[in-house]
């Protein structure tokens, strides 16, 4: 992602699982439907630079559509993702980074916000969505 004046967040997680696994839960969509609260059915994705996804999310508010593509793809390593309502003319970009150690995986996520508010808030649902992925692979 290219830096630029904005309002920046990084989360990072460190997953006690292999990086192949935490990869393929973000890339697959049944398993992403699971762990990001999607409405069944609604994920779809094409995993290649320039491929599309889509997803319909659940929260307590309500669902809505998000829609996007894969700026980057380099397999269990990087993601870099554009995101937004389906017809949001200028998409959030996401980074995700996926650093094998072992045994774990430590993931960074982060993304450059136009505003504080704007930030804070995605920081939020972002932090939720990891919770959810760790939650999917420490399951027993």
């Amino acid at each position: 992602m290219t830096e630029n004046a904005g309002y920046p967040y990084t989360l990072t997680r460190t997953l006690d699982v292999p990086v192949a696994a935490v990869w393929k839960a973000w890339t697959d969509p049944e398993q992403y439907t699971v762990w990001a609260h999607a409405v069944p059915g609604s994920v779809e994705m094409d995993v290649r630079p320039g491929g599309a996804w889509k997803a319909v999310m659940s929260t307590p508010g309500g669902d809505f559509p998000l829609a996007g593509s894969f700026l980057e793809v380099k397999e269990n390593e990087r993601l870099v993702l554009a995101m937004g309502a389906p017809d949001e003319p200028h998409p959030a970009v996401m980074d995700a980074d996926f650093t094998a150690q072992g045994e774990q995986t430590t993931l960074v996520v982060s993304q450059t916000c136009a505003s504080e508010e704007e930030r804070d808030m995605t920081q939020q649902g972002s932090t939720m969505l990891l919770d959810g992925l760790t939650a999917f692979l420490h399951k027993s």
